[in-house]
């Protein structure tokens, strides 16, 4: 007799890739067994599965008849080691009223790490690094549709390393020791020879995530405006017109020079709320970046070296380091004019 599934039912996709049956082909062996009397060996065998397996549907089969055929979860109807609720209830006050990671709720709570963060993730709470620390609330994210529509600008102060090294490269006390004979050397005009601060001035592209930057000795207002002349020169050379341009609001960004150099520019300036940094967050996420990947990536000799290495890296940046927000493509892949995109 004929084992085959009954016309009109339709076959469904299998529930993962290693599934044997489909809920159609689990129905045809069920038959077979319950309705023709096949033993479960043969259907077994027909079917290319264990006998447990072929036993298994036919007694589905028996109790529940077609609906059986279909996947049940394989969640235990009790669980008595789970994180009572009364636990739960306490996490998530805490995480809410306080905004901590799973591991200070653990420590505060007595709680294991593993449990808190399996608690955060089953009701879905948002990352830490999504919210505003301030507010609590969920960061919104923004891209503007075109290059030029918004430059984000920012200033990051770094301080400069000794000849010989700092404390990263040779240990505290050999790299104090740099610092100080450092300090009695005659300073000379690029900074290369003195322990103090460089600035960072920086200027990256909202759409493309395109970055300019300089290292400079101050962050006045002449020398944030010179340097802006010159980013923008170089946005517009790779077919990039600005049309606005975001900063915090340091002094240099509040100088009528500055206003005064983008009004003649054409370019809107805006700035962010007082103490909201994240409004700012793609230059601010690009100092951090620059950070951890030149700044801080090997232990230097000198700031002679440091800075050696600094165009190296942000041609890299540009043209080849991938950007998990451009699908790990690099900004230059949205900015065609740009030169050297291959190099």
């Amino acid at each position: 007799m004929d084992c085959d599934i009954y016309p009109g039912y339709q076959e469904t996709l299998v529930t993962h890739a290693n599934a044997p049956l489909t809920p159609a082909g689990r129905l045809r062996l069920a038959r077979c067994v319950v309705d023709d009397g096949w033993p479960l060996r043969r259907a077994a065998e027909r079917f290319q599965v264990a006998v447990t397996t072929a036993k298994r549907w036919a007694d589905r089969y028996r109790a529940d008849g077609a609906a059986g055929m279909t996947d049940r979860s394989s969640r235990p109807h009790h669980s008595p080691s789970r994180t009572s609720a009364r636990t739960e209830r306490r996490i998530i006050k805490v995480r809410v009223l306080r905004r901590w990671g799973p591991a200070r709720i653990a420590f505060l709570l007595g709680l294991n790490p593993a449990t808190v963060h399996r608690v955060l993730s089953r009701y879905r709470l948002a990352r830490l690094t999504y919210l505003d620390r301030a507010t609590g609330r969920v960061v919104r994210r923004y891209e503007h549709d075109a290059p030029g529509d918004l430059i984000h600008v920012d200033i990051k102060k770094l301080g400069n390393i000794p000849d010989g090294g700092g404390h990263r490269a040779v240990g505290r006390q050999a790299g104090q020791r740099h610092r100080t004979l450092t300090e009695g050397k005659r300073r000379d005009r690029n900074g290369n020879s003195h322990v103090g601060s460089s600035y960072l001035h920086n200027a990256v592209d909202d759409h493309s995530r395109l970055a300019y930057s300089e290292i400079l000795a101050d962050e006045t207002k002449e020398t944030a405006t010179e340097f802006w002349t010159r980013a923008q020169k170089f946005f517009t050379s790779v077919g990039i017109i600005v049309t606005k341009v975001l900063t915090d609001n340091g002094f240099c960004y509040k100088s009528h020079l500055w206003r005064d150099t983008l009004r003649e520019a054409g370019v809107v300036h805006k700035r962010t709320r007082p103490y909201r940094p994240q409004t700012n967050g793609k230059v601010e996420r690009f100092n951090r970046t620059l950070l951890e990947e030149w700044a801080y990536a090997r232990p230097y000799r000198s700031e002679r070296e440091r800075r050696g290495a600094y165009p190296g890296w942000l041609h890299t940046y540009n043209h080849h380091r991938g950007h998990t927000a451009l699908g790990g493509k690099p900004p230059a892949t949205r900015v065609p004019n740009l030169t050297g995109q291959y190099s």
